[in-house]
């Protein structure tokens, strides 16, 4: 049956790097057999200058339509100053609260053509591969009550960091069996020294664990595994925490890659739809000069085949033609050392066509 792919390029550099993942989709379409139709859809800051709303009512039938759901990114300086209902990052949460998208997975990857690249030393980082599981519905990006307001003639900000016992226990399963599929070890992160909501997040974990004799689990405090991080990442197999935690420690991890322009990541419902977009951000500044990196996207990509698709088989063919063109060389410029020629976005993105094979 024919899926259906629903694109959403957003703001900034998005249209340059998700018009070279549908590259790559239209040749798996053209070569390798992937049965998929393909719609285009307004997400973040262009869906606020076209109708006003960052996640527009035509979108959100769009979103709840589609099979899967390609993301470049949203966002800008100069949304900055509008209301924050129509900023277009509200449409980010908005698409992820109305699909109920509450595992987002985050591989950091080392390439082994790319271990000098990283801001730490070769051998710490050679052979890197971690998986990050993040809530992604829950904690202080959702707790209610939230807002500004005065009180004793000065103005206070509120958010709720809150986490139902269901949440955390969803949450779990997914990191557990995702640990099952790889090394067989699992480290939570919470803050439970101070915060009661991550004594709850690890007392349900460790409920949980019993389920899975077959994984490892340990704990660790969110400061300290910001630093375990930097200091010893091979430590880690799988990573499993809320969302403000995820939010923070996936971006850290993605700078041991060489370049958050190398990190996929894929936003999970309970039956494997998914919305599937790079981590970083809409980089206004390098927007339409034609360097952005496409990796991350393709190998956003890569992720949707895999667990949205069905389609393990062309993600790992697109995974190896990423890795094959880096054995040859290319280098966008946030991953090149310095006096390596580089190539651009629109290059790099042929160039994992023609590895396709």
């Amino acid at each position: 049956m024919t899926q259906r792919i629903l694109v959403l390029p957003g703001d900034g550099i998005g249209p340059e790097i998700v018009a070279e993942a549908v590259k790559i989709l239209h040749a798996l379409q053209r070569d390798h057999g992937l049965d998929v139709t393909l719609e285009e859809g307004l997400l973040g800051g262009c869906a606020v200058d076209a109708t006003g709303e960052p996640y527009p009512a035509r979108t959100q039938a769009q979103a709840r339509a589609a099979d899967a759901i390609l993301l470049g990114a949203v966002g800008g300086p100069r949304y900055d100053s509008l209301p924050r209902p129509q900023r277009p990052e509200r449409g980010l949460l908005a698409i992820r609260k109305d699909l109920k998208l509450f595992a987002n997975l985050r591989p950091a990857v080392v390439f082994p053509q790319l271990a000098a690249a990283s801001s730490l030393k070769p051998e710490v980082v050679a052979g890197l591969d971690i998986l990050i599981v993040r809530e992604l519905t829950g904690d202080v990006y959702f707790g209610e009550p939230r807002g500004i307001e005065t009180r004793d003639g000065e103005r206070v900000g509120i958010n709720t960091m809150i986490y139902s016992e269901s949440e955390i226990r969803r949450i779990a399963h997914v990191a557990f069996q995702a640990a099952q599929k790889r090394q067989g070890r699992l480290c939570s992160v919470d803050k439970m020294n101070v915060l009661e909501t991550t004594q709850l997040w690890r007392d349900v974990v460790c409920e949980v664990a019993a389920e899975y004799p077959d994984v490892a689990l340990s704990h660790m405090l969110v400061d300290n595994a910001a630093m375990q991080l930097v200091r010893n990442p091979k430590q880690f197999d799988v990573m499993v925490t809320g969302n403000l935690f995820g939010d923070i420690l996936s971006d850290e991890a993605s700078m041991l890659t060489g370049s958050i322009g190398m990190l996929p990541s894929a936003s999970l419902d309970a039956d494997g739809k998914g919305l599937y977009e790079p981590i970083h951000g809409s980089a206004p500044d390098i927007v339409g000069r034609g360097v952005a990196n496409p990796l991350a996207t393709i190998l956003s990509l890569g992720m949707m085949l895999r667990y949205s698709l069905g389609r393990t088989d062309l993600a790992e063919r697109v995974e190896a033609a990423v890795s094959r063109v880096l054995d040859q060389g290319l280098r966008t410029a946030d991953i090149a050392r310095p006096g390596e020629a580089t190539v651009g976005t629109v290059a790099m993105g042929d160039a994992v066509v023609a590895a396709l094979g």
